[in-house]
């Protein structure tokens, strides 16, 4: 079976007045993150009508990849130690490409 590109969409509503923190912590998640083998881009926006909302765009070679970048130490400690006891909601899609050959 060929290996497809995996797509994470994350949306993060975080706590207020811990925005600051929150994007401090994602510049070095993202710097991490595009250090991975299997990362192909780690994007991050913020919402223009609700500066509280985050988006997370990131692309992964295959399954395996989005597996290490979660079990990485930097994933482990700052996302799921630090940045979300900082958020109100976090939703995650995992998506491959539809494509119409």
């Amino acid at each position: 079976m060929e290996q497809k590109p995996v797509y994470v969409f994350a949306k993060w509503l975080v706590k207020e007045g811990k925005i600051a923190l929150v994007l401090n912590l994602l510049a070095e998640v993202a710097k991490k993150s595009t250090q991975e083998k299997g990362n192909l881009f780690y994007k991050i926006h913020q919402s223009n009508s609700e500066p509280n909302t985050l988006i997370l765009f990131e692309g992964y070679t295959d399954e395996a990849a989005v597996d290490e970048h979660r079990n990485s130490a930097h994933f482990q400690n700052l996302v799921i130690g630090t940045i979300i006891p900082n958020l109100e909601n976090r939703e995650v899609i995992l998506a491959s490409q539809v494509n119409f050959d």
